[in-house]
């Protein structure tokens, strides 16, 4: 039978030990749980705020983007034709746009590939060593 009661020189029993170390771990792992959640919570909120305010600062270039290049059809409409001046400032975003979609891809093919499947074979492998041995 164990023994719940303090052994006679004061001292706590194996048991009760276990019982009280296994007690403090799991409070311990609840307010770790507890905190992290508190902290996720704060930064979510604070990652929502700056996403917010960077769409729209997004929103408003996008604007700003488009005014400067109708600004550039009234400028070249002075010089050639209205519908050459919208050729030429079509043809000029459509050409930007292939270069960064190009330049995009080339940095895409460049990127590191992930490695999770050999990360979780190599954790399982791992495990397997420290049960084994």
């Amino acid at each position: 039978m164990t023994e719940t009661s303090p052994r006679p020189g004061g001292e706590p029993s194996l048991g009760q030990l276990i019982g009280k170390m296994t007690e403090t771990m799991s409070a311990l792992v609840r307010d770790e749980i507890q905190l992290a959640q508190a902290q996720f919570t704060e930064k979510g909120k604070a990652l929502g705020l700056a996403g917010g305010l960077f769409a729209g600062a997004a929103l408003f270039a996008l604007f700003g983007l488009g005014w400067l290049l109708h600004s550039a059809y009234l400028a070249l409409a002075h010089v050639v034709p209205d519908w050459a001046a919208g050729l030429i400032v079509a043809g000029s975003v459509l050409l930007i746009a292939a270069i960064l979609g190009l330049v995009g891809k080339a940095a895409m093919d460049k990127a590191p590939a992930p490695e999770t499947k050999e990360n979780i074979q190599r954790d399982i492998d791992a495990i397997k060593a420290g049960v084994s041995s």
